[in-house]
């Protein structure tokens, strides 16, 4: 089975030192301390448990070397990453502490975000978490309930157990609802990786590997036509590779230019 994982990650904020609060241009010599990625949730597909690490128990809580060298392994193993918004931020912040770590580069790793799905694909009100979570998954993004916003953090980076306690579930309710969201967005990605290459049996559906799959007429291109087919598990359609056109069709028929 292919290895798709669904990982969140949150991150410390920026210390730095400013004359107001609005419209300031933060210089590198008014940075007091760097981000950090705080915690990391993880949830392998088919799997009911979710991994999560966090810093709570370290001295220095914006020491995130020993939680880097766990996803390093996360993401070397993995086949697929699914996450919201991961292609721009989790994978990108993640990759700079590696590499500020000194660390070398885990496997080549296919990334399938949601957020850049719901914007090819739908006209949402909203794309984040949040509102997709709410209407499409039967788990909605957890809130801070507790400590609101911003307050959670600056709780955490002052050792608030309670507060901790707070983020681990935030961030594994995130990897819940993100997963139960690709599910969704699923048979609706035209340009899935192909689950097909990772099985032993070829001939199942490239988005999900059921075997169920069924003829459903045909896929016409330009210049050729091969069988189109649907899967009956998650509703996903595909199309065989033989061309059905014969040679003399192709060789007689014209395409636009």
């Amino acid at each position: 089975m292919t290895n798709i994982v669904t990982l969140d990650i949150e991150t410390a904020p920026l210390k730095v030192y400013a004359w107001g609060i609005w419209e300031q241009n933060i210089g590198l010599d008014m940075i007091d301390v760097e981000w950090s990625i705080l915690s990391c949730a993880a949830k392998n597909l088919g799997n009911k448990k979710v991994w999560y690490q966090d810093t709570s128990g370290q001295k220095n809580l914006q020491d995130d070397r020993k939680l880097l060298r766990s996803i390093w392994n996360i993401l070397d193993e993995a086949d697929i990453i699914v996450a919201q918004n991961g292609r721009r931020f989790d994978l990108k912040k993640i990759n700079a502490r590696m590499l500020m770590a000194g660390m070398k580069p885990y496997s080549p790793v296919r990334v399938i975000d949601t957020l850049e799905v719901a914007k090819q694909r739908f006209a949402f009100t909203s794309n984040k978490l949040e509102w997709q979570s709410k209407y499409l998954t039967n788990h909605p993004k957890e809130k801070h309930r507790i400590y609101p916003g911003f307050e959670l953090w600056s709780e955490c980076l002052k050792g608030n157990k309670r507060a901790w306690a707070e983020l681990k579930k935030y961030n594994i309710r995130d990897v819940v609802a993100t997963e139960e969201l690709y599910l969704t967005q699923r048979p609706w990605i035209t340009n899935h990786p192909n689950l097909g290459v990772y099985s032993e049996d070829a001939h199942t559906c490239p988005k999900c590997e059921s075997s169920n799959v069924q003829k459903r007429g045909e896929t016409v291109t330009q210049a050729s036509r091969y069988q189109r087919y649907q899967c009956m598990d998650c509703g996903g359609w595909s199309r065989g590779k033989i061309l059905l056109s014969t040679l003399k069709d192709r060789r007689s028929t014209l395409v636009s230019v």
